[in-house]
């Protein structure tokens, strides 16, 4: 980590960290050694006196940004001084009026005063870079300003209080523990004895393993709260497709007739379902056309499906299941599919009911299908279809089972990546492989867990999570 941070020791950087818009208040933050030094040359106190390294500490300042004699800004300067501060440095944090021109020209004189423009997350960066946060808290950072839902911020929140990350230390601190043992074991035979150790050591590795699994096990579920599902509706044309689009965005999004064929290409929506965010795709209704336009809607509608993880297959309860009905059935083979009848204010024009829709869509004795009915025009059924993804994807519960989810696919690839190798040690032991060969493993088991928490990484990383980041945090 020193060979990042040198690249960046001597540099004292700025940028805008609030919104790019105009606003009441911005706010432009500075950062490095000489943050006090340059700020002081562009602000003066009401008495037009360069006081601002005077001010004190964790308090804020009233004052004015100038440009020689000319005043481009009033406003409020806050001085938190290294260590503590957000970076471990000393920061500047100036709150301007918030237009963006006056932002901008605050900046230029800071750039021209010796300042560097930051890069993204260049903050965030130096707070991991100078040991005040791990890594798994600056991604949490960055997932509580993108968060979506509910969920993912309290998710967030729990990964910046330390929760994952006293759960992967703890996990080390047992592993290392282990390699110690053997290692002593192995430079000092006479006062350490192996006897019997393999045999414990496979208890202890099962029991590591056990809590590594349920991080990953977590994984699946805590991406679906956090990122969403992606969802595709499917079904014949004018079989109310666009109508169950409209009524989950509660806005007339898609346009609605009584013409076959309305919908020519695929309208893409994100939904929120309660505390489930659905990615909806409304596609166009398959077919056989000779239409060429609508055709190549045809297509991307059955590649949408192919790239589902939920598909909305909605029909026309009034009409027979015909030989279209079953290709789109067919389609949604693999797939979690949730079937929609709709138009069930028709009641006399019913034709099509749950038996018929299971016998052609699946076996016979195939309970597991969900089948709602409904009327998206009067809204009926949205409730049921909302119990049933939770049913699928949560397994009924929507409010949160456990403490910690795993919701970064880094950090689950890596879990993955150490249960492998603890699984090695168990191969070892059942081989009855000498002491020292479970070390290797145990480390590769310890370097992987490290990589989440950032005790365990290169430079190409860091510099890839980092420039995720939006400028000024």
């Amino acid at each position: 980590m020193a060979s990042i941070y040198n690249n960046y020791s001597s540099d004292t950087i700025c940028a805008i960290a609030t919104a790019m818009s105009d606003a009441g208040i911005g706010i432009i933050r500075v950062s490095g050694s000489d943050a006090v030094d340059i700020c002081d040359k562009i602000f003066v106190s009401p008495k037009k006196q360069h006081t601002l390294k005077d001010h004190e500490a964790n308090t804020i300042k009233y004052g004015f940004v100038c440009d020689g004699d000319t005043i481009i800004d009033e406003v409020m300067i806050s001085f938190m001084k290294g260590p503590y501060s957000y970076t471990r440095e000393d920061v500047i944090e100036i709150n301007s009026h918030g237009g963006m021109l006056i932002m901008n020209q605050i900046m230029e004189l800071l750039i021209k005063n010796g300042c560097r423009l930051a890069e993204p997350g260049e903050f965030t960066k130096r707070a991991f870079l100078n040991g005040r946060i791990d890594l798994t808290k600056a991604e949490a950072i960055m997932d509580i300003i993108s968060a979506q839902n509910n969920f993912a911020l309290e998710s967030s929140r729990m990964q910046l209080q330390g929760k994952i990350s006293d759960c992967i230390k703890d996990i080390r601190k047992k592993i290392i523990y282990e390699m110690a043992f053997i290692e002593s074991a192995l430079d000092d035979p006479e006062n350490y004895d192996l006897t019997g150790y393999p045999e414990k050591l496979d208890g202890i590795v099962d029991n590591l393993s056990e809590e590594i699994r349920k991080l990953v096990d977590s994984a699946n579920e805590g991406k679906i709260r956090k990122d969403g599902i992606r969802t595709v509706i499917v079904g014949k044309p004018n079989a109310g497709k666009s109508s169950l689009l409209n009524a989950l965005t509660g806005d007339e999004r898609a346009i609605v007739t009584n013409i076959a064929g309305t919908t020519r290409d695929i309208i893409e929506e994100t939904v929120r379902l309660g505390d489930i965010i659905l990615h909806v795709i409304d596609t166009a209704g398959i077919r056989d056309t000779d239409d060429v336009i609508e055709k190549i809607g045809v297509d991307k509608a059955k590649k949408a499906v192919e790239e589902a993880e939920l598909v909305l297959y909605i029909l026309d309860s009034t009409d027979v299941f015909s030989d279209e009905d079953k290709e789109i059935a067919s389609l949604c083979k693999d797939k979690k599919t949730i079937v929609l009848l709709n138009k069930n204010d028709l009641e006399n024009d019913i034709k099509i009911t749950d038996d018929i829709v299971r016998m052609h869509f699946s076996e016979p004795d195939d309970k597991e299908l969900p089948i709602i009915s409904t009327s998206l025009l009067k809204g009926d059924g949205l409730d049921d279809l909302k119990a049933a993804v939770s049913d699928l994807f949560l397994n009924g519960e929507i409010a949160p089972k456990q403490e910690i989810y795993i919701t970064n696919l880094r950090h689950k690839d890596l879990l993955e990546k150490a249960l492998e190798s603890l699984s090695l040690v168990k191969d070892s032991i059942s081989k009855n492989i000498s002491e020292d060969f479970y070390t290797i493993d145990l480390t590769s088991a310890y370097e992987f867990l490290g990589e989440i928490i950032g005790e365990e990484i290169g430079d190409d990383l860091v510099e890839e999570i980092f420039s995720k980041f939006c400028m000024g945090k």
